[in-house]
C-alpha cells in the first residue's frame, strides 16, 4: 500500500510489530501452559510489540501526541496532532492461540482521523486508509457491501463477558436485532470488525463499550470505503464510547434499531 509519508510510517510500524506478534503467536501455540500463564505470555507479546510502534511513530514524528492502549497519555509539542495506538486488538483471542487479532495505529489531526492503518498479522492483510483517498486491502481498493436490508446482513458486536454494567443493554440489542437480520458475530477483536465492514465482508457493527485505539483506524477505513459511522447515543465517540457503522443504505435502518429505548 502506498500513500502519504505518514502512511509509509504507520506501514513500517505495523509491519515491525507485526513481526514480532506473529513469533510470539508461533510460540504461545507450541506451549503447554496454564490458563494464567498464557495470558501472561500474551501481556508481555503486547508489551514488546509496543516497543516497534512507539520507537517508529514517535522516532519519526516526535512532536505529535500519543494514546495507546496500556501506556499514559502524552501532549505532543504539536497540539493538533497525536497517533491513537492499540498494539494488540484482540489480545484474549491471542492469549488463547484463535488467529484473529490486530495492530490498529490511526493518525488524528484536529480532532479528525485522517490517517489509519489496521494490520491483521497472522494473515497478512492490511487495511489502510487516508481521509479523502479512499480505503485499501493490501493493494487492492475497498468498498463496503451493497446489501440494504438488514435481514440480507450479516452484523459484528462486542459482547461483553462477566458481571459488566452494560450487558442488559447489550442483550437487548440482540434480541432486537437478531431476528431482524441475516446474522451476528462476535469476533473479539473491535479494529477488525471495523475493517470487514470497510471490506464489505460484514454490513454493520456496532459496540456499547469501545476505546479510542480500538475504533479510530477502523472508523476512517469504513468511511472511506463509502460507509458511515455514528455513537449510537448521540455524543461523540471519544467522549461516549459508543459506536454504530454500516454501509450507507443499512446504517439509518440498523442506528434506529439501536437507539430504540
Amino acid at each position: 500500500m502506498q500513500g502519504s509519508a505518514n502512511i509509509n510510517i504507520m506501514v513500517k510500524a505495523v509491519r515491525a510489530a507485526g513481526r514480532k506478534l506473529v513469533r510470539d503467536f508461533r510460540e504461545l501455540e507450541n506451549l503447554q501452559v496454564s490458563p494464567a500463564g498464557a495470558a501472561d505470555f500474551a501481556a508481555r507479546a503486547e508489551v514488546a510489540a509496543a516497543a516497534p510502534l512507539a520507537e517508529t511513530l514517535r522516532g519519526e514524528r516526535a512532536n505529535y501526541g500519543w494514546l495507546a492502549r496500556g501506556a499514559e497519555e502524552v501532549a505532543g509539542t504539536d497540539p493538533t496532532r497525536r497517533w491513537i495506538v492499540d498494539p494488540l486488538d484482540g489480545a484474549a483471542n491471542y492469549a488463547h492461540g484463535l488467529a484473529h487479532w490486530a495492530i490498529s495505529v490511526a493518525l488524528e489531526h484536529k480532532g479528525e482521523i485522517v490517517a489509519a492503518v489496521v494490520f491483521d498479522a497472522a494473515k497478512n492483510e492490511l487495511f489502510g486508509a487516508e481521509k479523502g483517498a479512499g480505503a485499501f486491502l493490501n493493494d487492492t481498493r475497498m468498498r463496503v457491501s451493497g446489501r440494504g436490508r438488514l435481514i440480507e446482513g450479516v452484523f459484528a458486536t462486542g459482547i461483553p463477558g462477566g458481571a459488566r454494567a452494560d450487558l442488559p443493554l447489550v442483550l437487548k440489542d440482540l434480541g432486537r436485532l437478531a431476528p431482524a437480520s441475516g446474522g451476528i458475530r462476535r469476533m473479539g477483536a473491535a479494529s477488525l470488525d471495523l475493517a470487514y465492514v470497510a471490506a464489505g465482508r460484514f454490513d454493520g457493527y456496532w459496540e456499547r463499550r469501545v476505546r479510542p485505539w480500538e475504533v479510530a483506524a477502523g472508523m476512517l477505513l469504513v468511511r472511506e470505503a463509502g460507509g458511515l459511522t455514528a455513537p449510537i447515543a448521540g455524543e461523540t465517540v471519544f467522549d461516549g464510547e459508543t459506536l454504530v457503522a454500516a454501509n450507507a443504505d443499512m446504517f439509518d435502518s440498523l442506528a434506529r434499531l439501536l437507539r430504540q429505548q
